[in-house]
């Protein structure tokens, strides 16, 4: 796959523009020598990169990938961490809540594409996706309290809503890591894949999505996100809402129109 544009922040993160994938973009994690262990720069870098990102009118879906061949992402840097002193702990908190809202907070549709070790705040950025993908190597977890802390980057917050109060608590409580074929199970991922296909699978269904109205797309993720966790009745209070939003726009006309054209929608993203 031809890359046709590169943009690095900082040191480890990378986003990228492929030929023929115009609206798709890779969010690259880029630090293999620590198997994408999330350090302060790290962190910042993801944060920066979605804020990019979030601002980008012409991305319309967006796949989180690494660079490592056998690691999606550790977790938090124990190491740097076992340097820091209390002091230092509360003030890098913030840094690196940024890094895992950011990919929570983009607001089109976010493909996790997972293999091998997703472990800890690893496995909590492929929960801030919308949808995970992950090939026959993955191995997923939230081992937090095993090291004496619990899962701070949305994990005690995501997992329930992917897999239910009870299932969440006894993942969350047992530390255990789960492979690739019972996580499919379970619902920790969503598609399963052959291994070494998970980041083309994800490009693939990124594309896919990025076929669509990027308005519709924008506005029926914030319908969704929002609607978690409320009752039936807010719910379609908020459905409506979205509705409204995109009711009158350019890309409801031009939809409707290519529709009874029987042609492809030029969109024009408003």
């Amino acid at each position: 796959m031809t890359v046709t544009s590169e943009q690095r922040y900082g040191e480890f993160v990378v986003v990228r523009r492929h030929e023929g994938q115009d609206h798709v973009a890779e969010l690259v994690l880029d630090r293999p020598k620590a198997m994408n262990a999330v350090s302060t720069d790290m962190a910042r870098s993801i944060a920066a990169a979605c804020d990019a990102l979030g601002a980008d009118r012409d991305v319309r879906a967006t796949v989180l990938t690494s660079s490592h061949e056998r690691a999606f992402c550790v977790g938090a840097d124990l190491k740097e961490r076992n340097s820091f002193s209390d002091a230092d702990l509360v003030r890098q908190r913030p840094t690196a809540r940024a890094a895992y809202t950011g990919v929570l907070e983009l607001p089109m549709p976010v493909i996790a594409a997972v293999h091998g070790f997703a472990l800890g705040g690893g496995f909590e950025l492929a929960l801030a996706c919308d949808v995970i993908v992950a090939d026959t190597t993955a191995l997923v977890g939230l081992p937090e309290v095993s090291v004496g802390v619990i899962p701070g980057g949305g994990g005690t917050q995501l997992l329930p809503r992917r897999v239910g109060a009870a299932r969440a608590a006894e993942l969350v409580f047992s530390a255990r890591r789960v492979e690739a074929a019972e996580a499919r199970e379970l619902g920790l991922v969503d598609e399963l894949v052959e291994a070494g296909r998970d980041r083309d699978e994800a490009l693939a269904l990124g594309a896919r999505i990025a076929a669509n109205s990027p308005v519709g797309l924008r506005a029926a993720k914030k319908a969704l996100r929002l609607g978690q966790g409320l009752d039936l009745r807010a719910g379609l209070e908020v459905e409506d809402a979205a509705w409204r939003s995109v009711a009158f726009s350019g890309d409801r006309a031009e939809g409707v129109a290519a529709f009874n054209e029987k042609r492809r929608p030029d969109w024009p993203g408003e």
